[in-house]
């Protein structure tokens, strides 16, 4: 009997269509094509290294949603964007009107008005201009600044201070409702206007940890120091990046061990291990030459662009390991494995780079960055490990203990595979089809309860023992006017909007708005011409109303706070704060605010939607949820049509996608019991979860035709599906699983949200692919008419 090894040439001249051009080419320059990968990786690598955390306001928001449009238009009006940090700075024996404490939050004060990046213009403390009390007395109107102009710490002038703050309208507000902390207000710049750069999110936080929390805290046992807003999330968010970098390296890790106690080849674990984190130098040294950065969103595709190498290196690993256990040498082996997998695995490879570039079409820019990052990730992939991987592996081979281990366990391998074949026996596989059934009805009723949106309070993002959601937890505590606040803009004429007509609007709207659930205050120009009007009949609540008279209308909002009215009175905010930005909560509200607009709009006034943090979160949550399922559409599209242009077969189609749509139905009802809505940091994982799944089937499908169209009945083609590919499909599924399922233990709670929804799908989709897929083909797929058909074809 002829040795293999002798007989390549006579194995390549007798196989037709033996060596594709795209084989020739590549193991005919072998030397050239890695000299050209090395010097690639080399530069690609020196940019990885170069790549920085970035983080923008305006980036993870939906820009082109008319919320946000008439918010963004309005800009320069406004003070309540959503970009600002609330810091509060408590005594915590006592309360505020201590000489000690005044000096500390003077000297807070100071500290913030020169951190890089603050709006010093809108910057509200105690210890500002703009922060003043107003009364009226027989002399009329009274007011000056809250700290007196002769404040010198005595208890004079803190008695003074005690009485001004009582008159002012900040308590509950800037001061607290038990008066043992105050906030310093600072609004912030998107980009520096000094040097024009994009806000340093990362260095900002950093500045006041150091020169705020730590610093002050150490000076003064008696301070604590809360500090909330958009720009500390993020910064604590970039922080916890230097703990995924520990994630990754115990993802590597593991991935190696299981991947040595698969193949027990050193090469065949270390290869692919080092062409996959290849994939990742190259994926982040070209993110960063086309000016991209590492969000905290898409730092975990890092982590997917690895895990999909291994997914793909394993079936090389595995197809070598199969022709070197024949007797092939290195290259020989690694030919034929080539052959056998390039083109299921580009096809693979193809949908999930479709599959993730659909996430492009979502207007939110850090969704749209997410998907670059990973259609540029799995792109190298496909070069990574077609080309890369298997050009060492030519030179290389599998080690002697690799092919002595596919040797010695062939017989025992049968057995178990001979017993998953039977999922498409005739009697086994209607049983299957019923779970599936059962297991899609249950996961339509759960997944009713989905929301979209934030489902908790403070920073859904961070853990809720963080120490920014305690931050948080301490303001809406202590606070009565909350920090989740929804700006609607009342636009009108120039110099009309003070007119009674708008303030009556204004405050129908307020009157609605006071009996909606989740809605805690409203306030607007009309409170103030009230309260001012009441004031000047001394006090008489008759007179608690929008007057009609023009010039008592005009008097009452003369003094009006700044942030109430633009300068030119074409715009007044009706500031709205919620209890919390639950999804429930920011729909209620818009619903009301919107119903409201439609009916009451006018040429003399226009209400508008809606600026402020609640504003934003409520256009990013219209847009994901009309996007959700956009998204899923364009995903299955994507891979439905890949795979019928590959197999040319409905049938086909529907064996490998009906797995994967039961397994996003199943994981949306996961989220929907879990409490996990669907927001900007879990919406991509539905794409990400179909996209590498389908690769699964796609490898199965493969194999299961191939021995159809040899004449093999459905179950023994089958069985020798599970015998070629089958071992390396269940092992990529755990070992992906059991790589991402340690993110669970993250202080990102959207990485372990994450973590554990790519756990499930990671397993569920090849459990879908071993017990689904051949029970659908039994009952979809003709063998007989396939084999008739592809002999026609010759």
């Amino acid at each position: 009997m002829s040795n293999p090894k002798h007989d390549k040439g006579e194995h390549y001249l007798t196989t037709p269509k033996a060596e594709p051009f795209l084989e020739r080419l590549i193991f005919n320059n072998r030397a050239i094509i890695l000299v050209l990968l090395t010097i690639l990786t080399l530069f690609l690598g020196y940019n990885a290294a170069k790549i920085q955390p970035d983080a923008s306001f305006e980036r993870m928001i939906p820009l082109e949603h008319p919320y946000i449009v008439n918010m963004l238009e309005h800009r320069d009006d406004l003070e309540n964007l959503g970009n600002f940090v609330r810091i509060a700075v408590e005594s915590k024996d006592g309360d505020i009107f201590s000489p000690e404490y005044m000096e500390t939050l003077k000297q807070i004060t100071d500290e913030v008005f020169y951190l890089n990046g603050v709006d010093r213009s809108g910057l509200k403390s105690l210890w500002t201009s703009n922060v003043r009390w107003v009364e009226v007395t027989e002399q009329g109107f009274q007011g000056g600044t809250v700290i007196p102009d002769d404040y010198d710490g005595s208890r004079e002038s803190l008695e003074q201070l005690r009485q001004n703050v009582l008159r002012s309208n900040e308590v509950g507000r800037l001061i607290s409702d038990n008066f043992k902390s105050t906030i310093v207000y600072a609004p912030l710049y998107e980009t520096d206007p000094e040097t024009g750069e994009p806000l340093d999110y990362g260095t900002f936080s950093r500045q006041l940890e150091e020169k705020i929390r730590e610093k002050y805290e150490a000076q003064n046992p008696n301070i604590d120091i809360h500090i909330v807003g958009f720009a500390k999330k993020v910064g604590d968010l970039i922080e916890g990046i230097g703990s995924i970098a520990w994630f990754a390296g115990i993802t590597i890790v593991l991935t190696t061990l299981l991947l040595f106690w698969y193949s027990r080849s050193v090469s065949g674990t270390l290869v692919p291990v080092f062409t996959s984190i290849i994939a990742v130098f190259w994926q982040l040294g070209t993110l960063r030459l086309l000016g991209y950065g590492l969000d905290p969103y898409s730092v975990l595709v890092p982590f997917l662009v690895f895990a999909i190498g291994i997914s793909h290196g394993v079936q090389i690993v595995n197809a070598m390991a199969v022709e070197a256990a024949k007797g092939f040498d290195a290259i020989t082996a690694a030919r034929l494995a080539f052959r056998a997998l390039y083109i299921p695995g580009m096809l693979a490879l193809i949908s999930d780079a479709f599959g993730f570039l659909t996430l492009f079409f979502i207007e939110i820019d850090v969704i749209r960055d997410l998907a670059v990052a990973a259609g540029i990730g799995v792109a190298f992939v496909i070069i990574t490990n077609l080309v890369l991987h298997v050009l060492i592996m030519s030179y290389i081979g599998i080690s002697k203990g690799g092919v002595r281990h596919v040797q010695n366990h062939g017989e025992k391998q049968d057995r178990k595979w001979r017993l998953l074949s039977n999922f498409s026996h005739p009697s086994v596989a209607p049983i299957s089809l019923l779970i599936a059934v059962i297991g899609l009805g249950l996961g339509l009723y759960y997944k009713q309860d989905l929301k979209v949106g934030d489902l908790d309070q403070g920073a859904p993002e961070l853990r809720k023992d963080s120490r920014y959601n305690q931050d948080n937890a301490y303001i809406i505590d202590n606070y009565s006017t909350s920090a989740d606040v929804m700006v609607v803009m009342v636009k009108t004429p120039v110099e009309q909007c003070t007119q009674y007509s708008v303030l009556r609007a204004m405050d129908s709207l307020q009157w609605e708005l006071a009996n909606t659930p989740g809605v805690q205050s409203t306030a607007s120009l009309a409170d103030v011409s009230k309260i001012v009007t009441k004031a000047l009949n001394e006090g008489n609540w008759n007179w608690y109303a929008i007057s009609r008279n023009q010039t008592i209308i005009n008097a009452s909002i003369r003094n009006a706070p700044s942030g109430l009215i633009n300068t030119d009175c074409s715009l007044t905010p009706l500031l709205v704060f919620l209890e919390d930005h639950k999804a429930e909560t920011l729909q209620t509200a818009v619903e009301v605010v919107e119903e409201f607009a439609r009916e009451n709009s006018n040429e003399e006034h226009t209400f508008l939607l809606a600026a402020g943090n609640a504003g934003v979160e409520a256009a990013t949550n219209e847009v994901i949820s009309k996007a959700k399922d956009m998204m899923l559409i364009f995903v299955y599209g994507v891979v439905s049509l890949l795979c019928f242009l590959t197999f040319r077969s409905i049938r086909a189609v529907l064996c490998i996608v009906i797995p994967l749509g039961l397994t996003s139905i199943l994981c949306e009802a996961i989220m929907a019991v879990s409490g996990i809505g669907i927001k900007v940091a879990t919406l991509p994982v539905i794409a990400l979860g179909v996209g590498i799944g389908v690769d699964y089937g796609i490898y199965i499908y493969s194999k299961l035709e191939k021995y159809l169209l040899e004449g093999k009945t459905l179950q023994d083609a089958y069985f020798e599906t599970l015998r070629s590919t089958g071992k390396a499909v269940v092992f990529t599924g755990v070992t992906l699983g059991i790589g991402v399922v340690t993110w669970i233990f993250s202080p990102i709670k959207f990485q372990a949200d994450m973590g554990f929804l790519l756990f499930f799908m990671f397993l569920w989709n090849m459990i879908g692919a071993i017990w689904l897929l051949p029970a659908l083909a039994r009952f979809l797929l003709r063998p007989e008419r396939m084999l008739e058909k592809a002999r026609t074809a010759k």
